[in-house]
């Protein structure tokens, strides 16, 4: 549970407002079947975050664990500052013809590979000392944050502030890092 639920509140957070979340807007009102969109998501999510698992593991094997929760405490700010910027929209998937569990999975894993989500739980991963916790957590976090999205389409964006909820998850997540930050250095 040290790596599971932390995963995913960093996960979920980190997600809110994002531009996974537009993708999979788009998706779900592309293909109008929002089971399979999650699906595709949830398996984009988990090859994801088993990546960020594995390189945290790979971390914290050479890497002493102040310096990794130092690492962590900066990859969460860094998550934090994604709410300061502008959102791009997503690429368009319009021409896939791969269905929409492989269209979604296909063109979420590209989108998310590398994002600050991936950065945070393989920082995590690597300072819990469970990473597969850690990445099960960030799976089931960016699968959850995703959801409301695919299903509602559209009207996701005016059902739901995304402006404060991207500023609200900003300040949590750069909070976090800060508190971090200073347990690592023993500030205080």
């Amino acid at each position: 549970m040290d790596a599971l639920v932390p995963a995913f509140l960093i996960a979920l957070l980190a997600e809110l407002g994002d531009r996974t979340q537009l993708l999979a807007m788009a998706l779900g009102e592309r293909f109008r079947r929002a089971g399979a969109v999650i699906a595709g998501i949830a398996l984009a999510a988990i090859l994801n975050m088993a990546i960020a698992g594995a390189a945290g593991m790979e971390i914290a094997a050479y890497i002493p664990h102040r310096p990794v929760q130092l690492l962590t405490g900066i990859a969460l700010i860094l998550a934090a500052s994604g709410a300061a910027f502008r959102v791009k929209p997503p690429p368009t998937v319009d021409t896939w013809r791969l269905g929409a569990v492989l269209s979604s999975a296909g063109a979420f894993f590209i989108l998310a590979l590398g994002d600050k989500t991936q950065f945070a739980i393989g920082a995590l991963a690597a300072g819990s000392g469970y990473p597969w916790l850690a990445a099960a957590g960030g799976a089931a976090g960016v699968t959850v944050a995703n959801m409301p999205p695919a299903i509602l389409g559209k009207r996701w964006p005016d059902l739901v502030p995304l402006r404060w909820l991207r500023i609200g998850a900003g300040l949590l997540l750069g909070l976090a890092g800060i508190v971090l930050i200073i347990l690592a250095l023993q500030i205080g």
